[in-house]
């Protein structure tokens, strides 16, 4: 008899022991992927148009437990429009006066018409350059967001859940995307916007492999019992 209860106990004790085991490896991983996040994060200018596990980055409505996997914007090529007209409108002020009738205009007119003139030309670099720096397409563990940016009053957000992708579709066309790798990455979402688009984005077919093996995850996690 006393072995017979000696058993059970031992039975039950390896029970709860089994049961302990399995919470702290639930507990074990949930560290050890946190700890993966934090060894994977890489400094990064600020101003990379492709960045991957990027420090020091935020967004508006970021779950806690939420983690960046990619932060893209359009390639810097892109600005190679607006740059050059920045250019030409930083010097023209130099041949405004070398023409009738502007060459007439007394030299206090001509500081005033180039002075409202520099003012233009730098508010006009400084909405450009924050249209191509805030427009950002953001991929973490949890969904993808876009950021339209079209002023300082103005923003757009839309976002949807990575189990929400239905597919995605890349589109390089051209010699110089293909020569510098960029293009767009098309997303149908099964979410209330069907299709989110990342224009001119670095190494397209990169981020849409990343995407798709989110997805993959994202299935085996629900099958697991591991969603948050």
């Amino acid at each position: 008899m006393p072995d017979i209860f000696n058993s059970e106990k031992k039975t039950k004790k390896q029970t709860r022991g089994s049961r302990s085991d399995s919470a702290s490896c639930k507990i074990s991983e949930h560290r050890n992927k946190k700890e993966m996040f934090k060894l994977m994060k890489k400094k990064h200018s600020p101003f990379s148009a492709y960045a991957d596990y990027p420090e020091k980055v935020s967004f508006v409505n970021e779950d806690p437990e939420e983690k960046i996997i990619l932060l893209l914007r359009r390639h810097p090529v892109t600005n190679l429009n607006w740059v050059i007209a920045a250019f030409f409108m930083l010097i023209a002020p130099f041949f405004f006066f070398l023409f009738p009738p502007l060459d007439t205009v007394p030299y206090d007119y001509q500081f005033a018409i180039t002075l409202v003139w520099y003012l233009i030309t730098f508010a006009f670099i400084f909405e450009e350059f924050l249209s191509w720096f805030f427009h950002v397409n953001i991929i973490t563990d949890e969904r993808i967001i876009e950021v339209d940016f079209h002023n300082l009053i103005y923003r757009e957000i839309t976002d949807a859940n990575i189990d929400q992708i239905q597919d995605v579709t890349t589109q390089i066309g051209g010699g110089l995307r293909t020569f510098l790798n960029y293009g767009n990455v098309f997303i149908q979402t099964a979410s209330e916007v069907p299709r989110i688009e990342f224009e001119d984005v670095p190494k397209p077919d990169k981020v849409a492999r990343v995407l798709r093996e989110l997805r993959v995850e994202e299935e085996q996690e629900k099958l697991d019992g591991r969603v948050r």
